[in-house]
C-alpha cells in the first residue's frame, strides 16, 4: 500500500485572519503610544516653527532663524561635532589597533573599563571633567609641586572636545576595533612580502578596507556629539552654545518658544539626514570581504616592543578613561575646608541647612528618580514586549520596526520642547506632571528595550514552539512556559537599560520637571548654579550616587547579556 508523502498544511484562512489579528493587537498600544507621545509633539514643533503662537508676539520665528546669532549657534555645533569626532578617532585608533591585533591579560576588563564612560549620564562626565579640568584638580596639584603653570579649562572649546572624546572612545574600540579583528591579516603580510614597509602596508592595504567603517563610527560619534546638550552646557558655559543649548536657553530663559521650535526644526532636519545618511552607509559598506574568527587573527606579543606599546596605550586609556571617575568620587569624600575623608556632604543630602519651606533636599531628588525609573522600567518593558512579540515573527515589518527606533535619533531637549507644546492644553493637559516625565523616558527607553528582546525572541527555535503545541499547550501557555524562560535575561538587560536611562536622563527632564520634583540629574545641575562648598559638595555627592548605580547596571547588563551578544 501506497502511502502519499507529507506535505506540510498550509495556513487556512481562518489561520492567516487569527495571525494579523494577534499582530495588530500586539502591536495596537505600543504604535499609538508612538503616535500619541512621538510624533504628536513633533508635529506641534512644525506647526509652530512654520506659524508661531497664537497670543505671543513675533509671529513665525523664521526670520530670527536667519539673524546672525543663529548661524553662529549652527556653525559652531558643527565645527564642535566634527573637531570632536576627528580627535576622538586619532585618539580611539590606537586602542582598536591593539584590541584587534593582540590577546593580552586583562584584554577583557579593560574593554569592560573603556566602555563604562558610555553609558554615563552627560551630567556626571561633565561634572567629572569639571573637577578634573577645574584651578584646582589633582593634575594642577602635580603641576604646582613641579614649579609648572596652572591650567583652568573650565568654560572652555578644549573642556568640550576633551569630555566628548572620552564619551566616545569606546565607539572607535568597539566598532572599528571588532571589523579590524576579523579582517585578514594574510593582506598586510602579503604586501610586507612584496617589499612594502610597515607604514606602507597599512596606508595601501589596510586602512582602504577599514574606511568603510571608520566612516560609519565618525558619523555616528558626529551625531552624538552634535546632539550633545549636558557637556555643552556645564563645561562650555555661557560663552558656547550648540543647537542643543541654545533651544534650552531660548524655552527656559527668553520663553521664546517659537524661536525654539524653529531651531528643534532645524535639528530635527539635520539628524534625520545624518541619519539617512549613516543608514546608507551602512548598506553599501559590505564589500564582500572574507573574514577571519579572532583566534586566527589576534596573538600575544612577541616582541619587547609589542609589549611596551599596548602597556603605554592600555595605561594611558585608562588614566583618560578613569581619572576623571576617580577624582570626581574622591573629591566627593573630601571636606573642603580641613582637607580630610568626610562623610560631610552625603550627610548634607538629608539636611535643610536655611530652613526654607521651598528647599527640596538632595534625598527627595533621588526618591523622585527612583521612582521614575522603576514606573519607566515597567512601563517600557511591557510596551516593548508587545512591540517585539508582533514583529520579530514578520520579515516585512522592518518599516515599523524602524519607527521605533526614531526616537533614538531625537534630541530630547527637542522632545522635551514638543512635550511643553503639545501637553499644555486638553486633550492631553499633562504639563507639569511627573505623569508626563515618566512618559518621555519610557520613549526614550522603550527602543533599548526592543533592540534586546528582539534577537532574543528570533533565536527561539519553531519546533519548541511545535512541540509545546503537540502535547496540548495553548499559544498563553506556550509563551508562558517556552518563550519567557528563554527570552528573561534579554528582558533583564532591556529593564536595566531602561532603569540607567531614566536615572541619568537629563536634556527631557529639564524641560519638563517642576521645581519641586526634581530628578538627581536636575538637583546636580541646581547646586552647580549655586554657590557655596556646601552646594556644590551635594552635588560632587550625588554624581557619584548617580554615577555607581550606572556603572552597577552596567555590571547588570554585562552579566545578563548572552555569550557573544554585542552591545546596543
Amino acid at each position: 500500500m501506497k502511502h502519499k508523502a507529507h506535505v506540510p498544511a498550509q495556513p487556512s484562512r481562518t489561520g492567516l485572519r487569527h495571525r494579523q489579528t494577534l499582530f495588530f493587537g500586539l502591536l495596537a498600544l505600543p504604535m499609538l503610544y508612538l503616535v500619541v507621545f512621538y510624533f504628536y509633539p513633533l508635529g506641534e514643533i512644525f506647526r509652530v516653527s512654520l506659524r508661531g503662537m497664537p497670543g505671543l508676539e513675533g509671529g513665525s520665528p523664521f526670520p530670527q532663524l536667519f539673524s546672525r546669532a543663529t548661524w553662529h549657534v549652527l556653525g559652531f555645533t558643527f565645527w564642535q561635532a566634527a573637531l570632536s569626532t576627528v580627535l576622538t578617532l586619532i585618539f580611539g585608533l590606537p586602542g582598536a589597533y591593539i584590541f584587534a591585533r593582540y590577546e593580552f591579560p586583562g584584554k577583557s576588563l579593560f574593554n569592560a573599563l573603556t566602555t563604562v564612560p558610555f553609558v554615563l549620564p552627560a551630567i556626571v562626565v561633565a561634572m567629572a571633567f569639571s573637577i578634573t579640568l577645574g584651578p584646582h584638580s589633582y593634575l594642577n596639584v602635580l603641576l604646582t609641586h613641579f614649579g609648572w603653570p596652572t591650567l583652568d579649562w573650565r568654560y572652555s572649546l578644549p573642556a568640550i572636545l576633551t569630555a566628548h572624546i572620552f564619551y566616545n572612545y569606546s565607539l572607535v574600540l568597539r566598532m572599528v576595533g571588532n571589523f579590524w579583528a576579523n579582517l585578514d591579516p594574510q593582506f598586510e603580510e602579503a604586501a610586507r612580502t612584496l617589499g612594502a614597509s610597515p607604514w606602507r602596508a597599512f596606508r595601501e592595504v589596510t586602512w582602504p578596507l577599514l574606511l568603510p567603517v571608520l566612516r560609519s563610527t565618525a558619523l555616528m560619534i558626529f551625531i552624538f556629539c552634535f546632539t550633545s546638550f549636558g557637556v555643552v552646557l556645564i563645561l562650555g558655559g555661557p560663552h558656547y552654545a550648540t543647537l542643543e543649548v541654545e533651544i534650552y536657553r531660548q524655552t527656559i530663559y527668553m520663553a521664546n518658544l517659537p524661536l525654539a521650535a524653529g531651531l528643534s526644526l532645524v535639528q530635527l532636519l539635520s539628524t534625520l539626514l545624518l541619519t539617512f545618511w549613516y543608514t546608507h552607509m551602512q548598506s553599501t559598506s559590505d564589500h564582500h570581504l572574507e573574514l577571519r574568527p579572532r583566534w586566527s587573527t589576534q596573538h600575544r606579543p612577541r616582541k619587547a616592543s609589542e609589549t611596551a606599546l599596548i602597556s603605554v596605550i592600555v595605561v594611558v586609556a585608562l588614566l583618560f578613561l578613569s581619572g576623571p571617575l576617580l577624582s570626581l568620587s574622591v573629591r566627593s569624600f573630601r571636606d573642603v575646608h580641613t582637607g580630610k575623608f568626610s562623610l560631610a556632604y552625603y550627610s548634607a543630602m538629608f539636611t535643610n541647612p536655611r530652613r526654607s519651606i521651598f528647599y527640596v533636599p538632595p534625598s527627595v531628588a533621588v526618591r523622585n528618580s527612583l521612582h521614575f525609573a522603576l514606573a519607566t522600567m515597567s512601563l517600557a518593558l511591557l510596551l516593548g514586549m508587545l512591540a517585539s512579540l508582533s514583529l520579530y515573527r514578520h520579515k516585512r515589518a522592518w518599516v515599523i520596526d524602524a519607527l521605533f527606533m526614531l526616537p533614538l535619533g531625537t534630541s530630547s531637549v527637542t522632545l522635551g520642547l514638543g512635550y511643553i507644546l503639545a501637553m499644555g492644553h486638553p486633550p492631553l493637559n499633562l504639563q507639569g506632571t511627573p505623569t508626563l516625565i515618566v512618559l518621555a523616558h519610557t520613549l526614550i527607553a522603550m527602543p533599548f528595550v526592543v533592540r534586546n528582546l528582539m534577537p532574543a525572541l528570533q533565536a527561539i527555535r519553531p519546533a519548541l514552539r511545535e512541540a509545546a503545541a503537540t502535547l496540548g499547550a495553548s499559544p498563553r501557555r506556550t509563551f508562558v512556559e517556552v518563550d519567557l524562560p528563554i527570552v528573561e535575561r534579554a528582558m533583564a538587560v532591556g529593564a536595566m537599560y531602561a532603569f540607567t536611562v531614566s536615572m541619568g536622563e537629563f536634556g527631557a527632564t529639564s524641560m519638563l520637571t517642576r521645581p519641586d520634583i526634581p530628578t538627581i540629574p536636575i538637583a546636580i545641575y541646581r547646586y552647580l548654579s549655586k554657590p557655596g562648598a556646601v552646594n556644590y559638595g551635594q552635588a560632587l555627592a550625588m554624581s557619584t550616587l548617580l554615577m555607581a548605580v550606572c556603572i552597577i547596571g552596567f555590571v547588570v547588563m554585562e552579566h545578563f547579556r548572552l555569550p557573544g551578544e554585542q552591545s546596543f
